[in-house]
């Protein structure tokens, strides 16, 4: 099995659980914790944040 290099830094994960409130699950059990909806919640946050920057890049 291959395993992918994952496309978010760790500081940036670390950034989103603790805004997004799961950050204690992170330090007591790792990232395979967490649960589906929270890694989803995750996904949509860091797009969002991406989204945000692209439409500043263009001002």
């Amino acid at each position: 099995m291959t395993r992918r290099k994952g496309v978010m830094s760790e500081s940036f994960k670390v950034e989103l659980a603790k805004e997004l409130g799961f950050y204690d699950v992170v330090q007591q059990e790792g990232w395979g914790g967490i649960k589906a909806r929270d890694a989803g919640n995750m996904v949509k946050r860091a797009i969002q944040i991406a989204q945000e920057q692209l439409v500043q890049q263009r001002k």
